[in-house]
């Protein structure tokens, strides 16, 4: 079970960051765990009682959640557009 590839990674820095090495900006560290938590989500449809990635995905949520809050209250209309992006929140 592969998270993400390094390939993928780049890209999405490059999409989400101000540039490719970017990757501490915050919308690129939410694209980056949004795209870890569709895969380990995927794998868990196949594997139901694998406990220890069902911890791991409720872990990056949560970081997730922690990392959007913080965005919503520092921009709130990148927050929006970010959101949008990803397809959260339908």
């Amino acid at each position: 079970m592969a998270s993400i590839t390094k390939e993928k990674k780049v890209e999405l820095i490059s999409a989400f960051g101000e540039n490719a090495a970017d990757t501490g900006n915050i919308r690129a560290q939410v694209a980056i765990i949004t795209e870890r938590i569709r895969n380990l989500t995927e794998h868990l449809k196949v594997h139901k009682k694998d406990k220890h990635t069902l911890k791991g995905l409720t872990s990056l949520v949560s970081q997730r959640r922690r990392l959007l809050k913080y965005y919503a209250e520092k921009d709130i209309e990148g927050y929006r557009s970010l959101i949008k992006e990803l397809g959260l929140r339908r």
